[in-house]
């Protein structure tokens, strides 16, 4: 159970911001209680933290614990934002003065101008979209520079990932090569998550791929969902994501998708046996790494 985000060393929030709380703690407080559902209605699931406290876990440990405690599922919530929409409206015009002509010729001459004012509005964007990792050809920037901010900042960047860049086309092939095998396990289980956000009426977004370098996705060694559970940057739905009533709900709709998952694994593999694949551990994280850096040495 990962929790997005946190509080850094220097005391700051990391990840977006509403209009009075902040996405890390929102995050911290579903996946606590997505873990109490889990403890009390399936305790016989071993549920690991990847970020327990307030405070923010690198990415590249994140992953780690994940893959060294042989995780079956990698589960990471996150909460979303929209940029402002901007407007531009006419409030008069304005009478200004110009020259045109040099020496003798120069003459004085007005023209009017139109006045705008420029203000943004809240966006109104809302509702749950869930994310595995995948090849896509849209490449968003912006999005993977957010989600990475706090692997860019950690002291000991290149000891921890190497000297990599997680959203070139180098790394994003090979991590494919690594997680594709469990493209269908996050896709299905991806499903499940956003029609039990459905059916309690959320609004669903759909099912996203992301591939542009997301690292929680990418190093993780088993089916990985990112579950982004609302917008901050709209007032009805901070508040929603603030409440305990919401809190609980989404937790709630996450935990009985991870009920339907287990069901229809278990069908797939009575139904075909050889679906089981050995799953790959932090030797095979390792090995993706050492493969990065030796290509990025050849095409020095």
């Amino acid at each position: 159970m990962d929790a997005g985000h946190g509080i850094m060393e220097n005391g700051g929030h990391n990840g977006a911001k509403g209009s009075y709380s902040f996405e890390d703690e929102i995050c911290l407080d579903v996946s606590k209680e997505l873990v109490k559902k889990f403890h009390d209605e399936m305790p016989d699931i071993r549920i690991v933290e990847t970020r327990p406290t307030e405070k923010i876990v690198p990415l590249h440990k994140r992953a780690q614990i994940a893959n060294e405690n042989k995780g079956d599922l990698f589960i990471c919530i996150h909460v979303n934002a929209a940029v402002p929409i901007r407007r531009s409206e006419l409030v008069g015009h304005k009478t200004v003065t110009y020259y045109t002509g040099k020496g003798k010729n120069r003459k004085k001459r007005t023209k009017t101008v139109p006045q705008y004012r420029h203000y943004s509005l809240p966006n109104p964007a809302k509702g749950t979209e869930t994310y595995i990792w995948g090849s896509h050809k849209n490449e968003d920037k912006e999005l993977a520079m957010r989600e990475n901010a706090p692997m860019l900042q950690e002291d000991d960047y290149k000891v921890n990932y190497g000297d990599i860049d997680p959203n070139s086309p180098e790394f994003i092939a090979l991590s494919l090569l690594k997680t594709k095998q469990y493209f269908k396990r996050s896709a299905t289980l991806a499903g499940f998550v956003q029609d039990e956000f459905a059916k309690v009426g959320r609004v669903d977004r759909d099912v996203r791929q992301r591939g542009v370098g997301i690292w929680v996705l990418q190093a993780t060694a088993m089916p990985s969902i990112l579950v982004e559970t609302g917008y901050i940057t709209n007032k009805a739905e901070e508040d929603y994501l603030n409440s305990k009533e919401g809190q609980q709900e989404l937790a709630g709709c996450i935990l009985r998708a991870v009920r339907t998952y287990i069901d229809w694994l278990e069908k797939q593999q009575q139904g075909n046996d050889n679906s089981r694949r050995e799953r790959p551990g932090k030797e095979d994280i390792a090995a993706m790494l050492r493969e990065i850096e030796q290509y990025e040495q050849h095409s020095r």
